[in-house]
């Protein structure tokens, strides 16, 4: 059996399928490809592809930007120009949802897979193109729900596998020579939910004057890809515009304080209940799905605020704790049995199905 990976995203996304890669690999009669235009993810995956199971594939490159692990080329011109070699695979798997463009190309006949990435809650997180795969895997109960509820997947086209990239989390990390406590500030890149894209100066400004803290800037790659620099002579704060720190969830083990607005990650934070600060500095109205994760922690809406929202934090986590773990259990499934083999399992049972 021959399975392909279309690793044709940037590296965040490379997390969520490689242990279901890595699991199927390992056993007997599948072949597991990983197709990529980019030696930068290829190199990447090999690192922990340590006994050497998986069989890259490297796909032409449609881009003249150099290679890295953050920017890669068009997905739509990479699946075209390279449709012959994607297709000839009868099963396909991926994190993202271009790939569901192959369907309008006459003759298209592989089968396709889509492990979702993230269990956020932004409403930009469900798209139409979702409905154009065969089989979907989701993170938790609530993704599978609002799934269903948006005409996405039938019931039995989405199935919840778990949360593998908890299988390739980072250790906790000393990022800082003290031992103050550490705030993660994580800003994601939607232009109309973002915390950083109109109020940057002065979320750095309030960063800066923080007394007794530790301040790890790591905004979601995109962002980082498309906005200046953020650059502070603070000695207390550490900035990351994009590196393997960022997305290994090596800064979501290490803080003490979650600070954000919309990224999924505070799920990925929320592996261990802790203090979380929200930032709705455009007053929105946060009743919605898509803010749901606000209710698990403070939320503020001025930068002047956050001295005081983390000077009461501890103090207030106690009273977050129940709301925390309920919103975990609802968003990524924890079950005692592996992500990595219940995703495999999924996508062996599918394989073998009749399409």
């Amino acid at each position: 059996m021959d399975i392909a990976f279309l690793a044709i995203a940037e590296a965040q996304q490379l997390y969520h399928w490689l242990p279901a890669a890595l699991e199927l690999a390992r056993r007997p009669g599948v072949r597991v490809h990983v197709l990529s235009p980019s030696d930068a993810i290829l190199d990447l995956v090999a690192g922990y592809d340590t006994d050497q199971r998986l069989r890259p594939v490297r796909l032409r490159r449609f881009s003249g930007q150099p290679d890295s692990l953050f920017r890669q080329p068009s997905r739509i011109l990479t699946l075209l120009g390279n449709y012959r070699t994607i297709a000839a695979f009868p099963l396909l798997v991926t994190t993202e949802i271009s790939t569901a463009w192959l369907r309008r190309v006459p003759g298209f006949k592989s089968r396709l897979v889509l492990i979702k990435h993230g269990a956020g809650d932004r409403e930009g997180g469900y798209k139409k193109r979702h409905a154009d795969f065969d089989l979907t895997l989701v993170a938790g109960e609530k993704d599978r729900c609002r799934m269903i509820e948006r005409g996405l997947c039938a019931a039995d086209k989405v199935v919840v596998g778990g949360y593998a990239k908890f299988e390739l989390k980072a250790a906790r990390q000393r990022f800082f020579a003290d031992d103050k406590p550490v705030l993660l500030y994580n800003p994601h890149f939607d232009p109309d939910l973002s915390s950083w894209v109109r109020h940057g100066p002065a979320m750095l400004a309030a960063l800066e004057s923080l007394k007794g803290w530790n301040v790890i800037i790591a905004p979601h790659t995109k962002l980082a890809q498309a906005v200046a620099p953020i650059v502070s002579a603070a000695p207390h704060i550490c900035v990351d515009m994009g590196s393997r720190h960022a997305i290994d969830m090596s800064y979501t083990m290490s803080a003490d304080v979650y600070l954000g607005d919309v990224s999924s990650q505070v799920y990925e934070f929320l592996i261990q209940p802790r203090p979380c600060i929200f930032l709705n500095l455009d007053r929105r109205d946060a009743s919605g799905e898509a803010f749901v994760h606000w209710r698990l922690g403070q939320v503020i809406e001025t930068p002047d605020a956050l001295s005081a929202a983390l000077d009461r934090a501890n103090d207030l986590q106690p009273g977050f704790v129940a709301a925390q773990e309920a919103a975990m259990e609802q968003s990524i499934d924890l079950s005692p049995t592996p992500a990595s083999q219940r995703q495999a399992d999924i996508i062996m049972t599918f394989a073998k199905a009749p399409a």
